[in-house]
This record gives structure tokens, C-alpha cells and sequence, in this order.
């Protein structure tokens, strides 16, 4: 794992500002502790932070082709390297390294950019070829890892945080209103935006090509669901052996390194089923890493200890007891853009805990998008034939106390009676809207930019028209919600401590299989992950297989409406908002009232509000 940035210039022989380069470099040191490296060659320079995992000794970055003409570097991991080496030695090509960076160089000799489709793994890189005077940027098919840029001038930089095109001259700090008001709707910044509005995400799965100041973005891959009349059913039993070899395969895939690799062990499903296959794969004790909270409801270490124990795991253990007034302006140090998913807390306090062993873990991101684990799903299923009854029921609902609990029933009833009966894709959203429209422009004031956020919900959901309606649903939570929230979250999360995070059920064999299914093997009545927990089945205690989906989450509810009230207000404070001039403060004191008095659960809004004003005062000003 690596961080990675550079730049390049229009003009012929204007070279890069090399200290500027150095500066993005160190900013990123994080992600890569373990050394640093610099290519510069006329107008362009590329910079890359290493956490060495392959190759310890040969594999520091930036690496080039025979003659150099063409240098890369990558942050990530290419696990089908070793395949791809071997056909390129048959072609002729001379390695120097044994690392799955020099591959790129390589692969890009023979394929052009077409060697983008042949790489099976997460990965975020830059390639410079000097014959054609050329930059390529590219991200992985699921946007596991990161990558921002920015022109000015025809000057293009990149880098692998936004915090380091901070280190950039000139770098205006012009807060993107439609990057606020799609905070707001989603408690994260959805790609191509950022925060600033001079700087651009690279989506995942696309390419951008830079020549003379000239830019060209592609889409070299793009998972979606099948057509509906394409959609497998089949033997159940058969689909769940089939299912298991291929998560095994993956599993298989990312325990290549030349380092230990552990496992982030939720006691969910997911987790569970990767410790599981991991341990069957590594000739020694897999490592396993546990968050656990006081609050009974939240809490999943016993579930997580079975499995430890189950497959004779090093397992280690930490029972949180958050000091939020500390952790939540370390979150905005990490998550250098407003950040407003809680989980990111027990996220980033586990990848310390492992850190402490292992420089790699893996971890259970995209299996509850592609086989069906959220709850959502279920209630996309049930509004059509329980709309009407939802609204006759709404006023009752709506009188149901806050519970503390997490996924309480007074919470999911009354997010179903609000949405059953809009159309699918609003009705989607709604389940976890954070700030509905009217919200969003009364916080905004003049501020708002009039433009509906749900519009990049719409437009990949219009992708996708011929697959089955539950399908197009879970790609839209593929294509968003995993990409810009949860692999943010795994990311940052992770690189704050140097760990690097795999995710296997985001490979492209597994994901295949899943977009391939159709929706009753998926979820059926109020079953999530019907194959998934048959596949896994032989492998994992009854309590996890049958056991409510928890994951990595906090009891944020309870903490804010206890410990973390005075803080909350204090962030919040009228002063505090009036002096950023972002938000109205008349609309946010009575969310709090409105949450500490028990009335409604209001803790993801609060919270984001939170990291948004934190962020504000690191970053903004």
C-alpha cells in the first residue's frame, strides 16, 4: 500500500516545482512509512509513499520499463501479478523486481490502456510515458482505493489524499456547494466532487488521460447486474458449493504477501466467513482483530470470540469506551474531507488495534451490496405491498418514543411509513437519508445551491434499466454508497494507522457471481443473504449464520443524549456556526433539543454536523 501523487505541465520544458512535489509526498507519509521515492523527467513528476508488502527489498516505487520510458506508481495490491509476470517473460519482457507494481509498466507495453481491464485487484496509480508525453490516471472497477486531481493552469497534479494538493500554491479553499448539500443528503462527499471546488475525484473504474494540457476520462470497467432474463436460480445447493470456491479463490488471492495478514473480525456474516476461509488457507494461527461495547445491543464480541475459537485464531480483543472530545478531531485529521459516518470510529480504533501486529488485514466491505445484507433491502421489497397500510399506520408510528438501541423498531418503522410509498429509487434513499431537501436548503440558507444530490443516484440507476428492480437498487448502493462512504471510511480508517485494508468480496470473479444472481437467492421475505449464509453454512456457528446484522457501528444514539451532549453543543454552538457562515444556526439548535428530549433519533444528523464544523475549522479556513 502506498500514497501516491505528482504533477505535470503543458509547457515544454517547465518543469514541476520538485519541493511542491516533496511537500504532497510527506503529506502523505502515512501511507507509506516505509520509504519514499521521486521520478522527475522534463515537465512531470510522480512521488510515491511505501508500506512495503511485496517485494520488501526490490519493490520501492516509482518503477520504469527497460529503457524508462515508462514509470508508474501505484497504490495497492495487483493480485493476479504473478500470472501476468509470467506471460509478459514468455513476451520477452525483462523484470528487475519481484514486485506486482513493476507488472504496470509492462502490461501497459503490450495492452496500451487496455492493460486496465487485466488487472485483478485495488489499485489507484499513475503512469508517465515520455515517448507519447503522456499521463494516465486510473482507479480500480470498485473505487477501493482513492485518487484526486486538480488543473490549474494545464498544470494537472494528483494524489492519493486531498490533503496534500493543500501543499499546492494557489490551491483556493472554495468550498463546492453542491459537495456541502450532497454532505448533507448522504454524511459523505459522492465522487467526481470534493469539498473544494478546484479539486475532482477520479470515479471508480474510469481512466483520465492527460497530453499537452488535453484531458480524457474513460470508463475502463463498469460492474453492473445482468438482465433479468439472464439472472441465475438454479439448485440452490449448487449455487452455494459453487459461491464457496469462489470466495475461496479470492480469499486464496488476497493472502499474497510477504507480510503477515490478519482479519477485522466484525462477528457478522461476512467477517466471520473470511476468517473462516482465511484459516483454511495459512499454515499458521490467522490473527483476528475485535471491537466490543458496553451497550448489549451493539455488542458482537461473543459472536466474534466463537469464530476465534472455532478456528484456533491470535486473537485480540478491545472494548470501547470512546472518548469522542478526543476521536472526533482525529477522524477530521484522517478524513481531510467532512466525514459523517460514526462507524468510522470503531473502524479506525480496530485498524489500530491491528496495526500493533499486522501492516495487512482483510476485511467484509461489499458483501452486504452484492449478496443483500442490508435491511433496506428487505423494506424495497415489502413497500410495494405494505404502502398503503404504512400510511394509515404513519401517525401512530410517528408517536413511538427513540429508542437507543441500534436499528431500533421505532427507527425502522417510522424511516418506512415516511418512504413506502415514493417511487423506488427516492424511496431507496429515504431509508437512510440524512437531511431531506427542505432540510438541506433551510441549513443552507442562500447557500443552497439548488441542485438535488439524489441526481447521482438517478443517473446510475438509469444504467442499469432491464435488470431486476431489487438489483438496480443494491448496484446504486455498489456505485455510491460503498464507494464514497464505506471504502472512504476502510481507507482512511486504515492508512491513518499504515494498515493496509483488503476487501474480497470486492473482486471481480465474486462480484461477477453476485451480480449474476437473482433477488430471491439474495433476499426473500425478511431473509438477507440467502446464498451467502448457505454457502457459508458448513463453515460458521448457527448464532452468526442466523444472528441480526450489527458490523462496526456505535451507540451513538445513547452517548449523544449522555456523555457526548456537552461537546455536541459546544461544536454546535450558534457562535461556532455564525463565524464559518455555512450553516444557519436557527435550524440546528432545535435538532439537538429534538434528539436529547428522546423525540426522534436524530444521532447521524448530529454527528455529521459535527465532523462537518470540525472539518470546517481543520481544513476550510
Amino acid at each position: 500500500m502506498c500514497g501516491i501523487c505528482g504533477m505535470v505541465s503543458p509547457q515544454q520544458g517547465a518543469a514541476p516545482d520538485l519541493e511542491v512535489v516533496a511537500r504532497m509526498s510527506r503529506r502523505l507519509s502515512h501511507r507509506g512509512p516505509d520509504s519514499d521515492g521521486v521520478f522527475h523527467q522534463g515537465r512531470a513528476a510522480l512521488a510515491a509513499r511505501r508500506l512495503s508488502i511485496i517485494d520488501l527489498d526490490g519493490g520501492d516505487q516509482p518503477v520504469a520499463n527497460e529503457d524508462g520510458s515508462v514509470v508508474v506508481v501505484q497504490n495497492g495490491e495487483i493480485y493476479n501479478h504473478r500470472e501476468l509476470r509470467r506471460e509478459l517473460e514468455r513476451r520477452g519482457h525483462r523484470f528487475a523486481t519481484a514486485s506486482d507494481t513493476e507488472v504496470l509498466v509492462h502490461l501497459y507495453e503490450e495492452h496500451g490502456d487496455g492493460f486496465l481491464e487485466r488487472l485483478r485487484g485495488m489499485f489507484a496509480l499513475a503512469l508517465w510515458d515520455s515517448r507519447a508525453a503522456r499521463l494516465l490516471l486510473a482507479r480500480d472497477r470498485f473505487g477501493i482505493k482513492p485518487l484526486y486531481y486538480r488543473v490549474a493552469g494545464g498544470t494537472l497534479s494528483f494524489a492519493s489524499e486531498l490533503k496534500a494538493m493543500l501543499e499546492q500554491p494557489g490551491f483556493s479553499r472554495e468550498i463546492d456547494p453542491r459537495a456541502v448539500a450532497a454532505y448533507l443528503a448522504f454524511n459523505s462527499v459522492p465522487a467526481p466532487l470534493t469539498v473544494f471546488a478546484e479539486a475532482r475525484k477520479l470515479p471508480a473504474g474510469s481512466a483520465l488521460s492527460w497530453r499537452d494540457g488535453a484531458l480524457t476520462e474513460t470508463r475502463f470497467a463498469r460492474p453492473r447486474p445482468v438482465p433479468a432474463e439472464r439472472a441465475r436460480t438454479g439448485p440452490a445447493g449448487d449455487l452455494a458449493e459453487e459461491l464457496r470456491e469462489v470466495l475461496r479463490d479470492s480469499i486464496r488471492a488476497h493472502l499474497v504477501s510477504d507480510v503477515p495478514v490478519g482479519v477485522l473480525l466484525s462477528g457478522g456474516v461476512d467477517s466471520a466467513g473470511i476468517t473462516a476461509l482465511a484459516a483454511a488457507e495459512q499454515g499458521e494461527a490467522v490473527k483476528t482483530f475485535s471491537i466490543g461495547f458496553e451497550e448489549s445491543s451493539f455488542d458482537e464480541l461473543s459472536k466474534a470470540r466463537l469464530v476465534a475459537e472455532r478456528y484456533r485464531t491470535d486473537h485480540h480483543e478491545l472494548v470501547l469506551r470512546p472518548d469522542a472530545v478526543d476521536l472526533l478531531p482525529r477522524l477530521v485529521e484522517a478524513f481531510d474531507e467532512p466525514f459523517g459516518d460514526s462507524s468510522a470510529v470503531p473502524t479506525y480504533l480496530v485498524s489500530q488495534l491491528a496495526a500493533g501486529e499486522v501492516k495487512v488485514a482483510l476485511s467484509g466491505e461489499g458483501g452486504d451490496e452484492l449478496f443483500g445484507g442490508y435491511y433496506t433491502y428487505v423494506a424495497d421489497l415489502l413497500a410495494p405491498r405494505l404502502g398503503r397500510l404504512a400510511a394509515l399506520a404513519a401517525p401512530l408510528v410517528e408517536a413511538l418514543p427513540s429508542s437507543d438501541s441500534k436499528a431500533s423498531f421505532d427507527y425502522k418503522a417510522k424511516r418506512f411509513v415516511r418512504a413506502a410509498k415514493l417511487p423506488p429509487l427516492e424511496r431507496h434513499h429515504a431509508w437512510k437519508e440524512i437531511f431531506s431537501a427542505e432540510l438541506r436548503a433551510s441549513l443552507l440558507g442562500e447557500r443552497d445551491p439548488g441542485w438535488d444530490p439524489v441526481d447521482l443516484y438517478r443517473d446510475r440507476y438509469a444504467e442499469t434499466r432491464g435488470a431486476e428492480p431489487l438489483a438496480r437498487l443494491q448496484d446504486v448502493d455498489l456505485g455510491t454508497y460503498l464507494v464514497d462512504d464505506l471504502l472512504v471510511k476502510t481507507d482512511r480508517s486504515s492508512m491513518a494507522h499504515s494498515l493496509e485494508l483488503r476487501v474480497p468480496f470486492l473482486d471481480q470473479r465474486v462480484a461477477d457471481f453476485a451480480l449474476g444472481l437473482a433477488t430471491p437467492l439474495k433476499v426473500r421475505g425478511l431473509a438477507k443473504k440467502r446464498l451467502l449464509r448457505r454457502a457459508l453454512a458448513p463453515l460458521l456457528p448457527d448464532e452468526v449464520l442466523r444472528g441480526p446484522k450489527q458490523g462496526f457501528s456505535i451507540p451513538l444514539a445513547a452517548w449523544l443524549r449522555g456523555p457526548l451532549e456537552t461537546f455536541a453543543r459546544e461544536v454546535l454552538s450558534p457562535a461556532t456556526l455564525a463565524r464559518q457562515g455555512c450553516l444557519d444556526p436557527a435550524f440546528v439548535t432545535p435538532l439537538i433539543e429534538r434528539h436529547c428530549s428522546g423525540r426522534e433519533d436524530l444521532s447521524r444528523q448530529l454527528w455529521g454536523l459535527m465532523a462537518l464544523t470540525l472539518w470546517f475549522d481543520r481544513y476550510a479556513i
